[in-house]
């Protein structure tokens, strides 16, 4: 709960603020290091050794309560109910097209799709998707270990076949791009791949 209202602490903060001792302190945080539900990071402040400070990892922030799923799937259960499919699938056109101008304005300078993909990687990362790319037998593989709007996506695959569109717009009319893993349909992640055409 400290490093959750604190943001980053010291193992000398943590001790004062929970009341035991550092070796108390530094015995729960290598537990915590060891499942990845913290961060740790060494700070110069002043004369001497630097001083490790911890925060949550994006692991660890998961185990507190986060209703904004629940809230998106009961507004988007409300849209579709009080408005129709045709204005939940123009809710999603719009964020496709928002989405896809503000990815494009970060990859138009990437000259390759190597670059292009290490930089789409950085972004969705960056937005929870946890991705990350590769290159195997002259294919690419774009690979997404989480997915945020899973809930969302459950409600209505609108918000996938998206992505799909997005993505296939942005590594450019030389490629194709399939998904052929899908968190959706029960697998572990989405992955994207990506071939040239002939």
């Amino acid at each position: 709960m400290v490093l959750k209202m604190q943001g980053e602490v010291s193992l000398a903060s943590l001790a004062s603020d929970l009341g035991i001792t550092k070796e108390g302190v530094r015995l729960h945080l290598i537990k915590l290091l060891d499942e990845g539900l913290v961060n740790s990071v060494s700070k110069a402040e002043g004369v001497g050794r630097p001083t490790t400070h911890y925060s949550l990892s994006e692991k660890g922030l998961s185990k507190f309560p986060d209703t904004h799923a629940q809230i998106t799937v009961e507004l988007l259960s409300s849209v579709k109910n009080l408005l129709g499919d045709n204005a939940l699938d123009l809710l999603i056109s719009d964020r496709e097209r928002k989405v896809y101008h503000r990815y494009e304005k970060e990859l138009s300078t990437e000259p390759t799709i190597e670059k292009r993909l290490q930089k789409l990687s950085k972004i969705r990362s960056e937005e929870g998707y946890m991705a990350e790319w590769k290159k195997e037998n002259g294919e690419y593989y774009l690979i997404e270990n989480h997915c945020p709007i899973c809930a969302a996506a459950t409600l209505c695959q609108g918000f996938c076949r998206s992505e799909l569109n997005n993505f296939k717009q942005l590594v450019g009319d030389g490629f194709n791009v399939e998904r052929v893993q899908h968190i959706i349909a029960g697998e572990n992640r989405c992955t994207y791949r990506i071939s040239e055409k002939n």
